[in-house]
């Protein structure tokens, strides 16, 4: 009974970590990833990935519900802060404002979702 215990509240706490990490969507800190213990994904994993992280966005009201169909534009490993992360950058001429055509998703070198907006930085 008490490892039941035990898993449910650390379930329920790296929950709320993943949670609480997918609220950033207008710009972010950077250095979120923490690339020496993690596994580098394939370009194709973290382009499936920010395509899930749209969803998201879009299921919250946080973009329009046109970036569902686009695909990704580019994907690559940036370095922000001395930490590397992946960008996936999608672009939607179906926005009227032009600066808001392209929308940047940002992932840890493993694929975990850190932020999205649309300034790339």
């Amino acid at each position: 009974m008490k490892q039941s215990v035990t898993a449910l509240v650390l379930s329920f706490l790296l929950g709320s970590s993943v949670m609480a990490s997918t609220e950033h969507n207008h710009g972010h800190g950077h250095g979120h990833g923490h690339e020496h213990a993690e596994t580098i994904v394939s370009q194709e994993v973290v382009e499936k990935n920010a395509g899930e992280a749209i969803a998201s966005l879009v299921e919250r009201g946080k973009v329009d519900k046109s970036w569902l169909s686009i695909k990704p534009s580019s994907a690559d490993k940036k370095i922000f802060n001395g930490h590397s992360e992946w960008v996936v950058a999608f672009v939607n001429k179906n926005i009227s404002d032009t600066e808001k055509q392209t929308l940047y998703v940002f992932l840890t070198l493993g694929g975990g979702y850190i932020a999205a907006n649309y300034s790339g930085h």
